[in-house]
């Protein structure tokens, strides 16, 4: 049996630090390996684990660059107006 990973949280260290257009690309290569159905089905629920880990590293990231832009937002404008915008995941 394989071991799993101990976490599969986008601010571990190791994922912290890829680019969101790196989980991206990486997400749209897994996603096409999963359509094909060519994998066998260990290698699917892998890889299928795999995106979710580079969908949420996307999301965290989209997430923090919004935050970003509402603080720019709010020095320029003088004042602090907060219209939080959470991107979740569809279920």
């Amino acid at each position: 049996m394989k071991k799993k990973s101990s976490s599969r949280n986008p601010s571990d260290n190791a994922i912290a630090h890829v680019s969101f257009e790196d989980a991206l690309g990486k997400l749209e290569v897994i996603v096409r390996e999963l359509e094909n159905g060519d994998l066998p089905l260990e290698e699917a629920l892998e890889r299928f684990a795999s995106g979710v880990t580079m969908s949420q590293v996307c999301l965290a990231k989209l997430n923090a660059a919004d935050r970003e832009i509402d603080k720019i937002l709010r020095e320029e404008q003088g004042e602090i107006v907060e219209y939080p915008l959470e991107l979740q995941e569809e279920k």
